[in-house]
């Protein structure tokens, strides 16, 4: 006799549904609420703090610089959603995430933090000149067509 819950065109028992459902909630649900949580709590302690002799630089209020902000909340998410891998997860994690982004986030000629070096610099945006008007058509309109497009 087969369980209720067994679906013959499945092929899947009431215990692979469970488990899938488990699943499901389990990785749904984030262990840290936002990025401050996983910096203040996990990552300083994955990271050697730099020293001059090390040729980077971090900065304490890192949250004040958009690309370190984006950068490390692109890190937390990853590490959200990896860490349910028991296999190979926390191994992608580092390879494909947090050391590309802890290498551009601690270079001290290119990134976020390079002023830092002796304390918090507010960051000074790229400049930029007003384009002529009518280069930029904006896309979300309906009927929209890219200036620059092929067609």
């Amino acid at each position: 006799m087969t369980s209720p819950l067994h679906d013959e065109g499945r092929g899947e028992s009431a215990e692979d549904i469970r488990q899938d459902e488990e699943s499901a909630e389990r990785a749904a649900g984030l262990f840290y609420g936002n990025v401050n949580e996983f910096v203040t709590d996990r990552f300083i302690y994955f990271v050697q703090r730099p020293n001059a002799a090390s040729g980077q630089v971090w900065c304490p209020e890192w949250y004040r610089h958009a690309q370190a902000l984006s950068r490390l909340d692109s890190v937390w998410r990853a590490w959200e959603a990896l860490r349910w891998d028991a296999g190979m997860g926390m191994s992608s994690w580092w390879l494909n995430h947090a050391d590309p982004h802890l290498r551009a986030l601690l270079d001290p000629v290119t990134g976020p933090f390079a002023n830092c070096a002796d304390g918090h610099q507010d960051p000074r945006p790229l400049p930029v000149m007003d384009p002529p008007e009518g280069l930029f058509l904006d896309q979300r309109e309906p009927g929209g067509r890219d200036p620059f497009s092929l067609d």
